[in-house]
């Protein structure tokens, strides 16, 4: 992430309006752009397509089975995400590039084998009655959304990110444009489009990669070495990603709440949309993290642990540390006025907003409760990234696994509940989990002049 830290210093070197915006803008457009432009892709698909294809309901079953596909394939690429992420970065600082392409090819070959096994196994067993194109369509998009994550983890550790954001806008395009062309063939037609759209993005992330890496060797699993492995990262991406889809899946198949679209596919009238709205809310959210956690506290960080390593004076050394808490004390509290102020703009126009969708507003409480869950899973995000800055895996593993278990309990109880406690029990966990991390962090910087020469010399 320090690269996208690099470039937004650079531009706010400008000290302008337009300098500032500008890094606002660009933060959120690489931070929430590819999801922006998925979310809105699969909606288009599903608007444009209400005209031609026959029954309607295979619209839903559409978007349904996308929504697990995405889900699915980020649980099961989770392990690999941020440990990759931390060899590929390790072995571009060593200038080792031999090998960077024949590890991505090893990583790809061991998500396509997992993703493969897996999609073969839960097609056989749970969607006997659909159509065989469907069930194969469904085991191809799984193994390529598998291998698209782990090329943007790639390419994003090399920081391509504008590259990242302009293939996502061609293969969303191109995804629009197969399954609008393919709808009058139903589910599969809709389906065979995301799919042929989905092999377009993942064949431009592969040009982007083998255009600028090459490696004498085609495959190497040296990230699975134990010089090389990092156990803790595999965890937290597998439990994090877990715990994000854990309560949506719970009312998916809570005999209350939810209700068979497809198959063993279930989904949840009630809780999806909501759900849906309100993480398109977190891109003001998402952006202001970038820039004031990724550029002020980058800052900070670099400077206190170049005073420790140059000999600085302790005062001098004190002085950093005190900035680089305030610039994370200062990124938090502008994440949450940010995303106060999306949150009473929901208030004040949510009516019209669920109108103008054609959507009940009888939704808009549960609406207001999920922006305010979706918020404090951004505030998470920066502090556990500023964790990662401070090497403590270990603090974010326990923070992860909590979020799997809180989840899971306060879903659980909201879901034996009325109506009107649905959201809370994703929200309330996302809650204590900020509290906790705000609080661990806080002893953590109170220990961090001790920790740095007596822990680590």
């Amino acid at each position: 992430m320090a690269g996208i830290g690099f470039e937004l210093r650079k531009i706010l070197r400008q000290q302008t309006l337009f300098g500032v915006a500008r890094a606002y803008a660009y933060a959120g457009l690489i931070s929430s752009g590819p999801l922006i432009l998925s979310i809105f892709g699969i909606l288009i698909i599903g608007v444009m397509s209400v005209a031609f294809v026959i029954p309607k309901y295979a619209i839903v079953q559409f978007q349904v089975s996308v929504t697990y596909l995405i889900a699915c394939s980020l649980i099961l690429t989770g392990p690999l995400q941020l440990s990759f992420t931390r060899f590929i970065s390790d072995r571009v600082f060593e200038k080792r590039d031999d090998l960077v392409l024949s590890n991505y090819n090893g990583v790809a070959l061991i998500a396509t084998a997992a993703s493969g096994c897996v999609g073969f196994i839960a097609v056989a067993a749970g969607f006997r009655g659909e159509p065989l194109l469907y069930r194969l369509l469904m085991v191809v998009g799984f193994v390529i959304v598998s291998n698209i994550w782990i090329a943007v983890i790639f390419l994003s550790s090399v920081k391509q990110y504008r590259q990242i954001l302009a293939v996502f806008l061609v293969g969303y395009g191109c995804t629009v444009a197969f399954a609008l062309m393919l709808n009058r063939q139903g589910i599969c037609g809709l389906l065979g489009g995301f799919v042929a759209g989905h092999l377009v993005l993942f064949a431009g992330l592969s040009g982007l990669i083998y255009r600028n890496y090459r490696s004498d060797r085609f495959v190497s699993f040296d990230l699975l070495d134990r010089r090389f492995a990092y156990p803790t990262l595999a965890l937290v991406g597998l439990l994090f990603n877990l715990g994000v889809w854990l309560d949506k899946f719970m009312f998916w198949y809570a005999p209350g709440t939810g209700a068979q679209v497809i198959g063993p596919l279930h989904a949840s009238v009630i809780y999806d949309i909501p759900v849906f709205i309100a993480y398109v809310c977190v891109m003001p959210g998402m952006a202001t993290f970038l820039v004031r956690i990724e550029a002020d506290f980058v800052e900070y960080y670099d400077a206190f642990y170049e005073a420790v390593r140059s000999g600085a004076t302790l005062r001098h050394i004190n002085d950093m540390r005190d900035m680089m808490v305030g610039s994370v004390r200062t990124g938090l509290y502008e994440i949450i006025k940010v995303q106060a102020a999306v949150l009473v703009l929901i208030v004040a126009f949510g009516h019209w907003l669920l109108a103008a969708l054609n959507i009940s507003t009888l939704y808009l409480p549960l609406l207001l409760v999920d922006v305010i869950a979706a918020s404090l899973q951004v505030l998470l995000l920066g502090l556990l990234n500023v964790f990662f800055y401070l090497d403590a895996r270990r603090l974010v593993v326990a923070l992860s696994a909590a979020f799997v278990v809180l989840n899971g309990v306060l879903t659980g109880i909201t879901l034996w509940m009325t109506p009107d406690a649905y959201g809370y029990g994703f929200a309330l966990a996302l809650l204590i989990l900020d509290v906790a991390a705000v609080l661990l962090l806080d002893r953590k910087f109170g220990r961090l002049e001790y920790e740095t020469y007596m822990l680590r010399h």
